[in-house]
């Protein structure tokens, strides 16, 4: 009887694992953010890049990240079940005891230095370097990077096209929710692709 009066009850179960949203810049990482966002996962981001032309949506970042490639990792401890933005070039100085899912975004390069480009006019801003040297660095990381990343033992990830994403995302989300395991809201997941900013393309 005071087995049933005073019965303990289970410590529910925590997502321990961290979300990540990767690739390279101006790939649409921000947009996946802002899906996985809506769809009910919290966000790490820290506010200080506002929404501008380029992403009306916001950047979803946090300045921290840089700080990845100087050990500077304590922040991300405080991330597990919430989605975090790390650039494609930071990946490998993810902590190794932290489990990570991570949803690479995939885009056209040619489309991705187009966007760039744009971006860096819009600042009158200049690249260093020619869009030829660009795309061949940007080739050699994204080959070395999908070969490293599923031989991480503490890492799963699911590649994601950009293009495909903006044009069909009820084809998409639904394998982003069943790779995450999570009970997230794909209608609201669904909206927010939007063609309009879609606006450089191969």
């Amino acid at each position: 009887m005071f087995k049933k009066l005073f019965k303990r009850e289970e410590p529910k179960p925590v997502n321990k694992k961290i979300v990540v949203v990767s690739g390279l810049p101006r790939s649409g990482t921000s947009m996946m953010m802002k899906m996985l966002s809506e769809g009910g996962l919290a966000t790490v981001v820290d506010n200080l890049r506002e929404a501008d032309e380029d992403n009306p949506n916001g950047y979803f970042e946090i300045e921290d990240v840089k700080a990845l490639k100087d050990g500077q990792n304590q922040w991300i401890y405080d991330a597990r079940g919430k989605v975090v933005k790390v650039i494609s070039y930071l990946l490998e100085f993810l902590p190794k005891d932290l489990t990570f899912d991570v949803i690479f975004m995939d885009r056209e390069i040619n489309e991705v230095l187009a966007s760039q480009k744009k971006m860096l006019a819009r600042r009158n801003e200049v690249s260093a370097i020619s869009d030829e040297d660009m795309e061949k660095q940007y080739r050699e990381h994204l080959k070395a990077v999908k070969y490293w990343l599923p031989r991480q033992p503490n890492m799963r990830v699911l590649y994601v096209k950009y293009n495909e994403m903006v044009n069909s995302p009820e084809t998409l989300v639904p394998n982003i929710i069943k790779f995450l395991e999570l009970p997230l809201n794909a209608d609201a997941m669904k909206a927010v692709p939007n063609p309009a900013l879609y606006r450089n393309r191969a």
